[in-house]
């Protein structure tokens, strides 16, 4: 059965991310692309708000202006955060997650009490992060438009000075989450307390700027909003397949079988490893001594069946070979004092 077939669009629900240090309108942007989302598909359902930071009790009032029903879950815990966006996939078209740093720290702090650590090794992370990965398939899988809000933090890298010194410096931002996890919304927008240029010392004006660093229609990418709208990021909302088929990815194809079965790589170089030991015994019972004469005739009989003297060349050849090998050495006669034990 062929793997390709003709492309069709599968990308049914926005799955956005919105990043930015405290104050630059992360909630407020959030709120406003869900409440505008839900008139433009003219969703009948209530909207999820899955709140860290109280932020939905600031903003419910705007839900309530536009007779939209607010469902609400506080809480930090990760195992909340996998079974309400569940939840919420059969009773919700939008969900809003402010903020989802705190359910990445939350699970982190999770294993340090679990396991009593007082710091995290390199080997710590992976279970770690094969938890998070549950989220990560569902926030792409699931069958509800997703808008999740996510602190920024500092990306470092060193740089060289004017006299080739290496020093650290701030080289840019990133959604303090599973790292990861940066890389899953298709619109990413960073929010940014931008104060005017015009602005005066006494009575300074901000704004809460929006820019998008990734549209992956390349509709809006690079361009910036202050005080967003929903709007503002319909050009790439319209070219999702609103209310068809969503597949993100096959979820039932995997690759387990490269590993337990018959015809794995893994099974093929664990019989190579195998076969090449059985040789050396096999070698060792028919000529078990250091002797000149015993030596010699291990390597004559190495190079008769494999055409070669050099070991790491005969452990370099495939498994079929290796295991023919082994059954031509099995049918030499054992030594007469092997034969004798």
């Amino acid at each position: 059965m062929p793997l390709l077939k003709d492309q069709k669009h599968e990308t049914a629900y926005l799955k956005s991310g919105i990043q930015g240090f405290g104050g630059s309108g992360k909630t407020r942007t959030a709120v406003n692309i869900a409440i505008g989302l839900h008139q433009y598909i003219k969703s009948q359902k209530p909207i999820a708000f899955i709140d860290t930071e109280t932020g939905s009790d600031f903003t419910a009032n705007l839900f309530h202006e536009e007779k939209i029903n607010l469902k609400i879950l506080k809480s930090r815990a990760f195992v909340d955060l996998l079974e309400v966006t569940k939840e919420a996939e059969n009773t919700c078209d939008i969900i809003i997650y402010d903020s989802i740093t705190h359910f990445w720290d939350e699970l982190v702090r999770a294993y340090e009490n679990k396991r009593e650590k007082k710091k995290l090794r390199v080997w710590d992370w992976k279970p770690i992060k094969t938890e998070w990965r549950q989220f990560t398939d569902l926030y792409l899988t699931s069958k509800i438009h997703s808008i999740m809000c996510g602190r920024s933090g500092w990306v470092y890298g060193d740089k060289e000075d004017e006299e080739g010194v290496l020093e650290t410096h701030r080289v840019g931002t990133k959604m303090k989450v599973e790292t990861d996890m940066n890389f899953e919304p298709s619109l990413l927008i960073e929010m940014e307390l931008h104060r005017l240029p015009d602005a005066t010392p006494i009575g300074s004006k901000y704004v809460n700027r929006g820019w998008v660093l990734k549209d992956r229609f390349d509709k809006i990418q690079g361009k910036c909003f202050n005080f967003p709208t929903f709007k503002d990021f319909l050009p790439h909302i319209k070219l999702l397949n609103l209310g068809g088929e969503h597949v993100a990815f096959d979820q039932t194809a995997n690759s387990q079988e490269l590993f337990d079965g018959p015809a794995s790589r893994v099974e093929w170089e664990k019989r190579r490893t195998i076969a090449a030991e059985n040789i050396v015994n096999e070698l060792l019972k028919r000529w078990p001594g250091q002797t000149a004469i015993e030596k010699k005739s291990k390597l004559q009989c190495l190079e008769t069946i494999f055409k070669t003297g050099s070991w790491t060349e005969i452990e370099s050849k495939s498994v079929e070979e290796l295991e023919g090998g082994l059954m031509l050495i099995r049918e030499i006669p054992l030594t007469i004092g092997e034969q004798n034990a």
